[in-house]
């Protein structure tokens, strides 16, 4: 059995509002110096599936890919600190500055290079862009099915039974394997690396695929192929304001808000 994650590293979601900053001339997040990045929740979540799926079959070797810079690596070295055995960086300035389709090609184009494989999982969404499409473009460019939302996987004779959380409630289905999964916040909260797994972390190999090893051209990836257009990225503001009913008594009250309700021509 082998598993592949989709891993993203993104900016900690839980910095400070104070450290976020957009520059809306360039369209894009500026970093704070010194801010902290991140595995994705998400993804870290998959991972976790990964290593369920693992212990209920006994034996699975799990394969992280992630596509960014070189600092990515401490993502996959996280990822490889829960329990994961080896990882993919795919590092190319040729990739920057992509989106979800871009992302995908140069995704699906390492997982065929890293085939045979039974199972690919990723998070639902990056905890970042929170587009959600990226593993669902993995499934179409590799050309097998898709299952979203995930709060369960169990395997069993080359098939996928997955449990999907749903707004109003859970749905199972059954799929062929090889499959692409996506899993939902509703697997739970993945666990902790152990000292023994983080020591032996600094030890597992970790590739590092250019554009080039993949076979593909500059003009198939990054900036060059996105289709996205950026119509504006902007921190909305607040313009919400907030009057005082007046009254001595809750009767007063009363008849103050629904006069000022009757100025607005709310009633």
């Amino acid at each position: 059995m082998h598993i592949v994650v989709c891993i993203k590293q993104i900016p900690d979601p839980e910095m400070a509002p104070s450290q976020f900053r957009i520059d809306e001339d360039a369209k894009t997040a500026v970093p704070w110096p010194g801010s902290s990045l991140v595995l994705s929740p998400f993804d870290e979540q998959a991972v976790e599936a990964a290593l369920r799926v693992r212990e209920t079959l006994g034996e699975a070797k799990i394969t992280l890919v992630c596509l960014g810079p070189e600092q990515a690596r401490a993502a996959i070295k996280a990822g490889l600190a829960l329990g994961a055995d080896e990882g993919v960086l795919l590092s190319d300035p040729a990739f920057e500055d992509g989106d979800a389709i871009t992302t995908a090609v140069v995704l699906a184009r390492a997982i065929e290079k890293i085939a045979p494989f039974d199972l690919v999982l990723a998070g639902r969404q990056a905890a970042d862009t929170d587009a959600g499409v990226v593993g669902c473009g993995v499934a179409e460019l590799l050309g097998i099915a898709a299952v979203t939302f995930a709060r369960d996987i169990q395997i069993e004779d080359g098939r996928a039974r997955v449990a999907r959380a749903l707004a109003d409630g859970t749905e199972t289905v059954e799929a062929p394997l090889p499959l692409v999964v996506t899993v939902s916040h509703e697997m739970g909260p993945p666990r902790h690396a152990s000292l023994r797994e983080t020591m032996r972390a600094a030890k597992k190999p970790v590739e590092e695929w250019s554009a080039a090893d993949l076979d593909l051209q500059p003009s198939e990836v990054g900036q060059a192929a996105a289709r996205r257009v950026v119509e504006r990225l902007y921190i909305p503001t607040s313009d919400v304001t907030c009057e005082f009913v007046e009254g001595a008594t809750a009767q007063e009250q009363a008849a103050d808000l629904v006069e000022r309700l009757r100025q607005a021509e709310v009633l």
